[in-house]
Parts: structure tokens; sequence; C-alpha cells
């Protein structure tokens, strides 16, 4: 039986340690708004149930806005909200790092 999670650092980090899920937060914090077939072509490398996963898990735990219009084909647009929003500072400094420890590259976004 496992103990239920009390400290809010934990849950915030179970919800983020997820492969992919940081660097999901990332493109659409650097990109803003995005249809899902141009968030999976930036994400390179992810599959498209990992992706759709992440994505829905992302929009229960109040970190996106998922935007549907029923068209033909349908457009589902996401984007990051408010409480995403506030992950900003974190994930600016997370870039910092990556380029000092593995230099620039433009492929990062």
């Amino acid at each position: 039986m496992t103990e239920p999670k009390c400290c809010p650092l934990e849950i915030l980090l179970s919800q983020l340690a997820g492969q992919w899920t940081l660097y999901i937060l990332w493109v659409l914090y650097t990109n803003g708004s995005l249809r899902f077939g141009e968030l999976r072509r930036k994400v390179d490398g992810i599959s498209t149930k990992v992706l759709t996963d992440r994505l829905r898990m992302l929009e229960e735990i109040g970190m996106l806005h998922r935007h549907h219009e029923p068209t033909i084909p349908p457009q589902v647009t996401y984007t990051l909200t408010e409480r995403a929003n506030e992950l900003s500072g974190a994930l600016d400094n997370l870039y910092e790092i990556a380029v000092r420890w593995y230099g620039n590259s433009s492929q990062i976004t």
C-alpha cells in the first residue's frame, strides 16, 4: 500500500516526471498555441499515443486548454493555461542549463 502524497513538490514532480511532459510544455511555451499535428511534428520522436496520453494528463491537471473545432477534419488546438505559465521561469532556467551543458541547437524548439 502506498502512502498518500502530502508534499506539494512531490505531487508536482510526479505530474511532470513522465517522459516528454516537460518538453511538451516547453514547445507550447516557446511556440504558443499549436494544433495537434503541429505539436506532433515539433516533438520529434514522440508517438501519437504517448503525445495524446500526455496531452490528456496535462489537460486533466489544469495545465493545458484543449479547444476543439468540429470541422471536417476536426481541429484541436492546445494552449497553456495560467497554471502552466507559472512554470515559465523554471522552463527558462532549465533551457539555460541545457544550453550551457549541451550547447545551443536550433532544433531545441
